[in-house]
């Protein structure tokens, strides 16, 4: 691999919106710099394959192959859109399609050698599987970028990622780092908005503030057994879809759309709320930090600091400096630097792992 330090990070996460990608300066103790930014949303044929691939589906092995290839052209039109005369390599997440690591497997869909072909830099991807391979979740993998850039000694901060799932990251005062999968984060919203309004998601969360939650409907959703499994724990569309939507609503009927899409929005606020309260327990919190698409929603920041009950204050990263849609590319920037340097990527008391690992296979130019 190159020595060079410089590394594009790409995300296209949960919520199928499209891809995010960030160029960023590595230095020697993994701080990062951000250099450049681009995004490209999903073509529509693209993105309703990759969203019918998340369920068992007719010749899907194909399908998912010519997909994989669909991913691997829109991310290398994303590093175009890059100055990549010193780029050492890409990290490509590539877009989750299913994810079971209590089957021992998680798939991130692209096709890694088609885009070392098509951009002519070293790529790493498949960074969850070697995880999972050592029996964690795979997932978040965030947490140990967030310690490095958010935390600060002395103090407990949380930081939030609000993608199609929800994550939390528990910087404790100590150094200790916890953290899983929460739950839905807009994966819901996003697909009631589209089944309703054609949108592909809440704006703000307009639409949501213009209804009003539902308690037994929130109560009834609340009970899904996924919110009191203890961590290690990983979740995504395997679970929360439609279809399981869908299922809880036969329970409710005659609700006016406005009011579950506020009322999904409550769900998400209140199962990260409960989240952070269980993990951080009587500590004084500094902050709680929201990054991904949940924090330019509105209706969903004011509902999770409700949520909080005005227990610690609820802001964006770009407080801290990184803007909320850049923070998951930017921690796989960070992976792929220390994949180049041998390092461990995963943190084992957040994925359950039997020990540290190195993530990421390499695809060189």
């Amino acid at each position: 691999m190159s020595n060079k330090n410089i590394y594009i990070g790409m995300m296209s996460g949960t919520s199928l919106d499209g891809v995010d990608a960030v160029m960023a300066r590595v230095d020697d103790n993994g701080g990062i710099a951000t250099l450049g930014a681009a995004s490209l949303p999903f073509p529509p044929e693209l993105r309703a394959e990759l969203m019918a691939l998340q369920a068992p589906c007719p010749n899907e092995i194909e399908r998912e192959a010519i997909a994989a290839n669909g991913v691997a052209e829109l991310y290398a039109a994303c590093v175009a859109a890059l100055p990549t005369q010193d780029v050492g390599a890409i990290a490509a997440h590539g877009q989750t399609i299913r994810h079971r690591p209590e089957l021992g497997f998680t798939r991130q869909t692209i096709n890694g050698a088609l885009l070392a072909e098509l951009t002519g830099i070293d790529v790493v991807c498949d960074f969850r599987s070697r995880d999972v391979a050592a029996g964690g979740q795979g997932a978040p993998l965030v947490p140990a970028y967030h310690a490095a850039v958010f935390g600060k000694p002395g103090l407990t901060r949380v930081v939030v990622n609000i993608g199609g799932i929800g994550n939390i990251s528990v910087l404790h005062a100590d150094g200790a780092v916890t953290g899983f999968d929460t739950g839905p984060g807009n994966v819901l919203m996003d697909g009631w908005i589209a089944r309703h309004q054609g949108k592909e998601y809440d704006q703000d969360g307009a639409w949501a503030a213009s209804g009003k939650v539902d308690a037994p409907l929130l109560a009834t959703l609340l009970k899904e057994p996924y919110f009191a499994l203890s961590a290690p724990k990983s979740t995504g569309r395997d679970l929360f879809h439609m279809d399981w939507l869908d299922q809880v609503l036969a329970g409710h009927p005659h609700l006016a759309p406005a009011d579950v899409q506020a009322t999904l929005t409550r769900l998400t606020a209140d199962s990260i709320a409960e989240a952070i309260s269980k993990s951080v327990g009587s500590k004084v919190v500094d902050a709680v930090y929201v990054c991904g698409g949940g924090a330019y929603n509105g209706a969903l920041m004011r509902a999770l600091a409700d949520a909080l009950r005005g227990k610690t204050r609820v802001a964006s990263t770009e407080e801290l400096g990184v803007p909320p849609n850049r923070v998951e590319a930017l921690a796989f920037a960070w992976l792929a630097w220390r994949f180049t340097n041998r390092k461990a990527g995963n943190l084992p008391a957040v994925t359950g792992a039997k020990g540290d690992r190195v993530l990421g296979c390499l695809y060189p130019a």
